[in-house]
């Protein structure tokens, strides 16, 4: 099988990566960044039909390589991926969200969201079933770190904001950046810990029928 990984974030390869070598390793991967989409969007402060275009275009490039599915990295742009997955149909095509929404409405309780890019906090609650309880919090300053090659100050600051969380059931990191920083959280927060990538992998795996 071959997937289709679009990146908006420049950091997201490793840790999908990762999780494809440690749950399908069989799979054949091949990445699609375009950074300016994140940044596009922090400076408008909105999802544009612009957008929208650019995620159709990117998508339609990874099925001509031969792509059998699509999962997108990109917390933020869940209209978008959407709008790809009407248009792709039936073609497998994953939010980066989807599977880790379900494992941890499927958990229940106070779920902990947490994000280190802010637009995500605001695009990825509707996404969580009604009636599941969100408490959503920013790692502020450690997407920066992240940027500036920082990875031990990223992973610090995304476990101190993760202490305000000691209330929830479950903690879920909103991003795949963020998946780096799961063990310190875990540790100091004592809270089971879900990742994008990992729960992405696991769902897109059973998707194709090969779980």
């Amino acid at each position: 099988m071959r997937i289709a990984l679009i990146h908006a974030l420049r950091h997201s390869p490793p840790p999908v990566e990762a999780a494809f070598a440690r749950l399908w390793p069989e799979a054949t991967l091949m990445n699609l960044l375009d950074d300016s989409l994140s940044a596009d969007l922090a400076r408008d402060g909105a999802l544009t039909p612009a957008m929208t275009d650019r995620f159709l275009s990117l998508s339609r490039y990874a099925r001509g390589t031969g792509a059998d599915a699509i999962l997108f990295t990109c917390s933020a742009f869940g209209p978008c991926i959407e709008a790809v997955a009407e248009a792709f149909a039936p073609m497998p095509v994953l939010k980066p969200n989807e599977a880790m929404v379900a494992e941890a409405a499927a958990i229940g309780g106070r779920i902990g969201l947490l994000a280190s890019f802010a637009p995500t906090l605001a695009s990825m609650p509707p996404e969580f079933p009604s009636g599941v309880t969100l408490v959503p919090m920013l790692a502020a300053g450690a997407l920066d770190a992240l940027n500036r090659g920082d990875g031990e100050a990223h992973d610090r600051l995304a476990a101190e904001a993760a202490r305000s969380l000691t209330d929830c059931d479950v903690i879920a990191l909103a991003q795949f950046s963020l998946a780096r920083a799961a063990p310190l959280v875990a540790a100091t927060t004592g809270k089971p810990v879900l990742t994008t990538p990992d729960s992405a992998v696991r769902a897109l795996k059973a998707r194709l029928g090969l779980s």
